[in-house]
């Protein structure tokens, strides 16, 4: 304990109970125990606040990769990028589709806003059930 030795502090105390008296030497260790108490807190308070601003460095650090990942992650990949990884993106890919299936049927163009409303189809189920029979 700061570097003074058993027969060194047992001088110490000896000193302190000439000088202070017995019937005061409690009060004084207790009081000097109380400020060694409010410094260890003080110094205690100081470390959590000093390991607080570390660990919020580091945060900021991460959400700063992190940021950087999302910006270069939602970027569409390049030709460089392609190679990169090994694979070879061809110069027109559309060319490489094959057909498959039908084409989708083509839709009539929609009637002119000139013509009535109101006009009946030209042929109906009813109509195609009589001409049958």
């Amino acid at each position: 304990m700061f570097g003074i030795d058993g027969s060194e502090f047992l001088v110490i105390l000896i000193v302190a109970l000439v000088v202070v008296g017995p019937k005061d030497l409690p009060k004084m260790l207790r009081t000097i125990g109380q400020w060694a108490g409010k410094a260890r807190a003080m110094a205690d308070q100081f470390k959590r606040s000093f390991d607080d601003m570390a660990r919020q460095s580091e945060l900021d650090e991460l959400r700063s990769e992190v940021n950087k990942l999302k910006t270069q992650a939602s970027k569409p990949m390049t030709d460089s990028d392609y190679k990169a990884i090994g694979i070879e993106f061809p110069a027109s890919p559309l060319g490489n589709i094959e057909d498959v299936g039908a084409a989708p049927p083509k839709l009539d163009p929609p009637a002119s806003a000139a013509a009535p409303a109101a006009a009946a189809p030209a042929s109906s189920p009813a109509t195609h059930s009589n001409s049958t029979v």
